[in-house]
C-alpha cells in the first residue's frame, strides 16, 4: 500500500488512517498486558513445582543450620578438651 504525499490527503483520509493507527495500537497494548500478565505470574509457576521447591528450601535451611551447628560444636569442643593420655571403650583420661 502506497502512501500519497501528506499535502495531497483528505480529511478522510487521515481520519481512516487514525483509526487504523488506534486498532493497532490497542492490539500491541493487548498483547503487551498479556505478556505481563503471563511474566508476572509467578504463583503458577512456583504452583507446577512446589514440591521441588519445599524440598530445596528445607533442605538448604537443615544444611545451613547444621553446618553451623556443627562447625561451632567442633570449635568449642577443642577449646575445651585438653591431651588424650589414656583411653578405655567411651573413657578416657586428659591432662588439662
Amino acid at each position: 500500500m502506497t502512501q500519497a504525499p501528506k499535502q495531497n490527503r483528505t480529511q478522510e483520509q487521515v481520519r481512516a488512517d487514525l483509526a487504523a493507527e488506534r486498532e493497532q495500537l490497542a492490539a500491541a497494548v493487548e498483547h503487551l498486558r498479556g505478556s505481563l500478565g503471563e511474566a508476572a505470574n509467578i504463583t503458577s509457576k512456583l504452583k507446577a513445582r512446589l514440591p521441588l521447591a519445599a524440598v530445596g528450601a528445607a533442605s538448604t535451611g537443615f544444611l545451613l543450620a547444621g553446618g553451623i551447628g556443627a562447625t561451632m560444636r567442633y570449635f568449642a569442643r577443642r577449646g575445651r578438651e585438653g591431651r588424650e593420655e589414656a583411653r578405655v571403650g567411651r573413657w578416657s583420661i586428659r591432662r588439662r
